[in-house]
């Protein structure tokens, strides 16, 4: 194969190649009579590899260290492993063609980019004008999109959100706006929280927290000091009693 001919099997460009042989990622293949650079189908594999690699996040200086990695590795295993990462790639492209489905189904305005798991937990929530009930909906919408939430969590959570008690806790949230951080209803409200999500949740919630690095951190400062100490404590109740 020529330059060209490799680069449009893999899906990278030739300029691209060319740059994985000046960083030593991709090494020159040898060369025809007529000086033009004749690739073998270890050269596309290996090809394959960098660019899935740095599709993934990984720098070139990573990548290298993988490549050196796999270096004494069968050709079959390599390949394997490839297409291992392209079922994952089909799966999530699938995963996002069903989030996707739902929406053309629902007319403008009747849907959200959620997960249909996520879609219907929400269906059950009564109406509600709480600022905090609000702020419940677009977290769980964003943790839905980075997959930190599952199925299982929701399912659970299906008759804490049907609950007509939990606006009232929404409520009491609400009026902790203004408070300061050591207000006496900060206690009684975090124990009414959690003594309201059923108990089979805390095994579906990760030993980590349901949430991603750092997201924890930018939920509470959405809220004002006194909700903030609520929502903390809450949240410390979660990854403690999930599973181990």
């Amino acid at each position: 194969m020529r330059i060209g001919e490799i680069a449009a099997l893999v899906g990278a460009t030739t300029r691209a190649v060319r740059h994985y042989h000046h960083v030593g990622l991709l090494p020159e293949p040898a060369r025809r009579a007529n000086r033009y650079r004749a690739y073998t189908v270890r050269d596309a594999v290996l090809l394959a590899r960098v660019r899935r690699l740095t599709e993934l996040g990984l720098s070139l200086d990573e990548v290298r260290d993988v490549l050196a990695d796999d270096a004494g590795r069968e050709l079959a295993d390599v390949l394997a492993e490839l297409d291992a990462d392209l079922a994952r790639q089909e799966a999530e492209l699938a995963g996002r063609r069903r989030r996707l489905a739902v929406l053309l189904a629902a007319g403008p305005g009747e849907a959200e980019p959620v997960s249909p798991a996520l879609a219907a937990l929400l269906a059950k929530a009564p109406p509600t004008h709480s600022p905090a009930a609000a702020k419940d909906r677009e977290h769980l919408t964003l943790l839905d999109a980075t997959g930190a939430a599952g199925e299982e969590l929701y399912a659970v959570l299906g008759t804490l959100a049907a609950d007509p008690a939990v606006l009232a806790l929404y409520e009491r949230l609400d009026a902790l706006a203004d408070a300061p951080v050591d207000d006496p209803r900060i206690g009684p409200l975090a124990e009414a929280m959690v003594a309201a999500v059923p108990a089979a949740a805390f095994d579906a919630i990760p030993a980590g927290g349901p949430v991603v690095p750092g997201f924890g951190e930018a939920l509470l400062a959405e809220y004002a000091p006194a909700q903030a100490e609520v929502v903390r404590r809450v949240m410390a109740a979660f990854v403690g009693r999930g599973p181990a």
